[in-house]
């Protein structure tokens, strides 16, 4: 079962859930918003190797946004720090960023029960566009579990920056 606003508000109270920081206006029938955190990471290489370390961009968003390019992913993480040792967050991008061409979340959505970080967020768009830095970008829900959960324990549960598996290598500012 998912939690509505009301429940996500009562559960945070009672610290069964985690949203810091937490501002009463981004909350939802049956979600919360969450917001584009401050830098951008892309793959430096044009083929990227799923067995070799991939080396990534950092690029800070200015205050004046950055035009993200067609045909490149790009690694962001949420403002937020998201998760709970109770329920399964999932997290997905605004429809009104789909309208616009700009997908996020568009493979890993699921987070796990224990999972407690700033989620790396996966964005990908098919038309240049503008995003900034502390703009709603997703919305994330939390379900209830039947059945024993099994806490997850691995490494990307506990990262607060935009990340891949394997660990890749960050080389600087472009």
């Amino acid at each position: 079962m998912i939690l509505t606003g009301s429940e996500i508000v009562r559960q945070r109270d009672f610290g069964s859930l985690t949203i810091e920081p937490f501002t009463a206006d981004q909350l939802n029938p049956v979600s919360y918003n969450y917001r584009l955190g401050p830098v951008l990471r892309t793959h430096r290489a044009q083929v990227i190797d799923t067995h070799a370390t991939n080396e990534l961009r950092e690029c800070a968003i200015p205050d004046d946004g950055v035009v993200l390019q067609p045909g490149r992913v790009y690694l962001g993480t949420t403002v937020e720090k998201i998760g709970s040792p109770v329920f399964v967050p999932s997290l997905i991008g605004r429809s009104s960023l789909g309208r616009l061409g700009v997908f996020l979340q568009y493979s890993a959505d699921l987070g796990n029960v224990g999972s407690c970080h700033r989620w790396t967020l996966e964005i990908k768009v098919i038309q240049l566009t503008r995003v900034y830095a502390g703009m709603t970008a997703g919305q994330v829900t939390f379900w209830s579990t039947v059945g024993a959960p099994l806490s997850y324990a691995g490494r990307f549960g506990r990262i607060d920056e935009a990340t891949i598996g394997p660990p890749g290598l960050l080389v600087g500012a472009r």
